[in-house]
């Protein structure tokens, strides 16, 4: 197989949520991993192989009330899980989905939990993943003014009266400026600003419609001044007040350069140069909050070409790849036992089941929250029911071992490399041959024929040699 080179292979891998043969194709038909990833950015939000999963769950298509009424919440909520990692797995269009996660996690709605944003959780995935490529300043309105949002942190029960604070210190703590760039006294201003946008939820309404509104008599008037924007709200209607107040911090260089470090963490390396951050938040503000600018400046930097091994897959990007990797088909559920049921539970004993986190702040995206034993022995586990094709059982179709061997007779290296090749998309190491070797007890020079112990019972074993090596648990 033909590989990439390295920086294509690091771009395409960064941007993916698993490089793999299929993938590869797509880069080198394009010409190169920078043109494939411009066109990924340019491409229609339509993705018919991971839509076609869409479905497979049927009340996720269900309105509201009808959710409200006849669904219990963390039913809901374990299919949309798993809806997500299946589109995860799936997808062509593998940058937007990454990056769908990217705002999912900065602006975090969990999907689990005691609240009743649930309802509303498939569309504001669905609005973030059609906005995903446009600007901050239409990714931030379209998500603090959504009514899973607004559920969620509280804004559906503030009141001019009795203004709730959740929504209005999360908007300036986590999704733009940052902690400590603001006043208690400009919190109590931001949830003020906010007053008026309502959803008619169960507070007080047995028969909630979940439908959102604009209420001019909850809205607190008087001057406001947060962080620059000052205002003196005298209407009744404040819709025009928090557009504008949206539209000051997502243009604000603090939001700037918190945005820009939080790609640089994402997707280069943890530690990113104040340079770096300041020449990435510099483009965010010359062109106006657009997202596709900073991430073109962002792959296109020595900073990016240089970070090679810097980032560390988190355990649910790790079962995603370990899927896309190993080229296990999984099909439409047809029981509770069923591949794309049983996904989420694996990424549970992982430690990471995707839109979960139960904070507002999202999961972590540093390497140091992932790096421990207890995720690396979640990981092998995981590793060695998929590569050995051995679990799940129902629903999924796993590669025949025998397809993943070269041409034989090959010595033991050239099938190590072999499967390098496909798994890690990079020539095996000398480390990574000595260890298949100890697993099987053989010599790099030792011919491998059809009659082989490889092909009786190692398979799996080298298999999950391949994927338990440190190449695999990188990004």
């Amino acid at each position: 197989m033909k590989l990439l080179a390295p920086e294509q292979r690091l771009l395409a891998a960064r941007f993916s949520y698993g490089l793999t043969p299929a993938l590869a194709s797509q880069v080198r038909r394009a010409g190169g991993a920078r043109t494939w990833f411009d066109q990924q950015l340019a491409a229609p939000v339509e993705d018919p192989a991971a839509d076609e999963c869409q479905g497979w769950w049927g009340h996720l298509s269900w309105d509201p009330v009808r959710l409200w009424r006849d669904s219990a919440s963390h039913q809901f909520a374990y299919d949309y899980q798993r809806y997500v990692l299946c589109r995860r797995i799936r997808a062509d269009r593998q940058v937007r989905e990454v990056m769908t996660e990217f705002w999912e996690q900065l602006l975090n709605v969990p999907t689990i939990g005691g609240e009743t944003s649930y309802v509303h959780r498939r569309g504001y995935g669905d609005t973030l993943r059609s906005l995903a490529f446009t600007s901050f300043a239409e990714i931030l309105r379209a998500a603090v003014l959504h009514p899973a949002m607004l559920v969620y942190l509280d804004n559906a029960r503030s009141t001019a009266r009795q203004p709730n604070e959740n929504l209005g210190r999360e908007l300036l703590e986590l999704h733009t400026v940052g902690l400590g760039a603001y006043t208690e006294a400009e919190v109590k201003d931001s949830a003020r600003i906010l007053t008026g946008w309502a959803v008619d939820t169960i507070e007080g309404n047995p028969s909630p419609t979940w439908a959102a509104s604009y209420r001019p008599d909850h809205h607190a008037t008087g001057t406001v001044s947060v962080l620059g924007f000052t205002h003196g709200n005298k209407a009744q209607d404040g819709r025009a007040v928090t557009e504008a107040y949206l539209a000051h911090l997502a243009r604000h260089p603090l939001t700037a350069r918190r945005l820009a470090r939080r790609l640089a963490v994402k997707f280069v390396r943890d530690d990113p140069s104040e340079a770096f951050v300041d020449r990435l938040a510099q483009v965010y503000l010359d062109h106006d909050t657009a997202v596709v600018p900073v991430l073109q400046a962002l792959v296109d930097s020595p900073d990016f070409a240089a970070s090679a091994g810097r980032k560390v897959r988190d355990p649910a990007e790790d079962l995603v790849a370990t899927y896309r990797l190993t080229r296990t088909r999984i099909a439409r559920p047809t029981r509770q036992t069923s591949a794309a049921n049983a996904i989420l539970w694996q990424a549970r004993s992982m430690g990471l089941m995707p839109l979960a986190w139960p904070r507002p702040d999202g999961a972590p995206i540093g390497n140091d929250a992932w790096c421990n034993p207890a995720r690396m022995l979640a990981s092998y586990r995981i590793h060695h029911v998929v590569g050995g094709g051995y679990y799940p059982n129902d629903d999924i179709t796993y590669r025949r071992q025998r397809a993943w061997l070269p041409r034989l007779p090959a010595t033991f290296e050239q099938v190590v490399d072999h499967l390098a090749n496909q798994l890690l998309h990079r020539r095996a190491t000398p480390a990574l041959v000595r260890a298949c070797c100890q697993v099987m007890d053989s010599s790099p020079s030792e011919k491998v024929t059809r009659d082989h112990k490889l092909l009786r019972y190692g398979m799996p074993r080298v298999l999950l040699t391949v994927l338990d090596s440190p190449e695999h648990f990188l990004r």
